[in-house]
C-alpha cells in the first residue's frame, strides 16, 4: 500500500454516491477503508445498470480499493463487533439521516467515548441542524435551494438536469474528503478527534462563488442567460454544421482578438469585449452563423494550434481516449477480482512522492468478513 493516506484507518458505513466517492478517493491515497454494509439492505450502486460480467460499473469504481464487512447493525452483536473495530481506525465516514447512527447504537458520542482521537464525519443532504435536517432529498433538490438551478440553462427551458452530480460529488464528496483532511491535521496537533458535519446542500450553496458573492455583496441576483459566464455572452456552446458542439470561452483581449480573427471577423473583437448586451448578442449571432457552417472536425483542425480558448464537446468516450486525459493516467486499468482488468477513472491528484494507486475494483458483499474478524480476534488475544 502506498499514498499519502497510508496509515489511516478509516470505517464506511456510506452508500450510494456521495460517500463511496469520497472514501474512494481516500483509499486511492492510500487510507485502508474497511466498507459496512448491511447484508439485508443492498446498496442501489450494487444492481444499478449497466454490468460488466455481472458486476456494477458504479460499484467496481465508487468501492474500488475497500474491503467488505457485511454486518446487520440491528444484530447487537454486530454493534459490539463495531465498537470493538473502532478502537483501531482513525475516522468514521457514514450518511444516515441524522440520529439513525445514535438509534442503532454506533453514533458519535458512543464511539468517541471508546476511541477520543476518532474523527467522525457524517454526510447528510441538509447537516445536522436546521429545519430541514430529517428532510429527503437528492441532488437536483440540494442544487434547487442552494440557489444553483435560479441561473442555471435556458431563459426559455428552465434549469437542467445536469449530466453530473454536483451537490453529491462536488458539494458532499470533496467537502468530506476536506473536512477529514483537516480534522487529521488538527489531530495530529492536539490529539483530538472531531464530529464533521458535511451538508450537500451547504456545499451547493459554496459553489455559488461568482455569483453568489455579486448576490450577497451587490444585491446581483442573476437569472438564465443573464451573466458573462452563463450563457448572457458570447462565452457559450455553439452547433456545427454535423450538430456536434465547440465550447467558445475567449475571454480576455487577446484570446477574443485570436478568435475573431480565425473566424475572418477581426472587426468583431472589440464588440466581444464590450459590456453591452446588444454587442454580445451580435457577436453571438454571427459565432452561430459561422460556426454552422463546418463540421466539428473541421473547427477541431482551425483552432488547433490557436490560442483562442476554442474546444470541442467531446463525448465521454473520446474525452477518454483524448491525448492530454491520457497522458495524465486519468484512464486506468484496476483489477477486477477474476483475474481480468477493468478500465475506470483515474484519480485527479498527482503527489510527486506517494502516488495514489487503484488496488481493486469493488468487492463482492462481505467478501472480507472472515479475515477482517480474524485480525479483530488476534487482537483481542494480544
Amino acid at each position: 500500500m502506498s499514498g499519502p493516506l497510508q496509515h489511516i484507518r478509516i470505517l464506511d458505513f456510506t452508500t450510494l454516491l456521495p460517500g463511496p466517492y469520497a472514501t474512494m478517493m481516500l483509499a486511492d491515497m492510500g487510507a485502508d477503508v474497511l466498507r459496512v454494509e448491511s447484508p439485508s439492505r443492498l446498496d442501489l450502486v450494487r444492481v444499478m445498470p449497466p454490468h460488466d460480467r455481472g458486476v456494477a460499473t458504479a460499484h467496481s469504481y465508487l468501492n474500488r480499493g475497500k474491503r467488505s464487512l457485511a454486518l446487520d447493525l440491528k444484530q447487537q452483536e454486530c454493534v459490539e463487533t463495531v465498537k470493538a473495530l473502532v478502537r483501531d481506525y482513525d475516522v468514521v465516514v457514514e450518511q444516515f439521516r441524522p440520529g439513525v447512527m445514535d438509534r442503532l447504537g454506533v453514533g458519535y458520542a458512543t464511539l468517541r467515548e471508546i476511541n477520543p482521537r476518532l474523527i467522525y464525519c457524517a454526510i447528510t443532504g441538509y447537516g445536522q441542524t436546521g429545519p430541514y435536517r430529517l428532510r429527503a432529498g437528492h441532488d437536483i433538490n440540494y442544487l434547487a435551494l442552494a440557489g444553483v438551478a435560479s441561473y442555471s440553462g435556458r431563459a426559455e427551458g428552465g434549469p437542467p438536469p445536469l449530466g453530473i452530480q454536483v451537490a453529491d460529488v462536488a458539494g458532499g464528496s470533496h467537502h468530506a474528503v476536506m473536512g477529514i483532511l483537516a480534522a487529521i491535521i488538527h489531530r495530529q496537533q492536539s490529539g483530538e478527534g472531531q464530529f464533521v458535519d458535511v451538508s450537500m446542500t451547504d456545499a451547493a450553496f459554496s459553489l455559488n462563488a461568482m455569483a453568489g458573492a455579486a448576490a450577497l455583496g451587490a444585491d446581483h441576483q442573476p437569472g438564465p442567460e443573464s451573466d458573462v459566464l452563463n450563457g448572457g455572452s458570447f462565452y457559450d456552446y455553439y452547433r456545427t454544421a454535423d450538430n456536434r458542439w465547440l465550447a467558445v470561452g475567449s475571454l480576455e483581449p487577446q484570446f477574443m482578438q485570436e478568435l475573431c480573427k480565425t473566424l475572418g471577423c477581426p472587426e468583431l473583437a472589440s464588440k466581444g469585449l464590450s459590456p453591452k448586451p446588444e454587442h454580445q448578442q451580435q457577436l453571438k449571432q454571427t459565432l452561430r452563423e459561422r460556426f454552422a457552417e463546418q463540421p466539428l472536425e473541421h473547427w477541431q483542425h482551425v483552432f488547433a494550434d490557436r490560442e483562442a480558448c476554442v474546444e470541442p464537446v467531446l463525448t465521454l468516450r473520446e474525452a477518454s481516449e483524448h491525448p492530454q486525459l491520457t497522458s495524465r493516467d486519468m484512464v486506468i486499468e484496476v483489477d477486477r477480482g477474476d483475474g481480468e482488468k477493468q478500465r475506470q477513472l483515474g484519480h485527479p491528484i498527482k503527489f510527486s512522492e506517494t502516488p495514489c494507486q487503484s488496488r481493486f475494483a469493488g468487492r463482492v458483499l462481505g467478501a472480507d468478513n472472515e479475515s477482517v474478524l480474524q485480525e479483530l480476534e488476534e487482537h483481542k488475544s494480544k
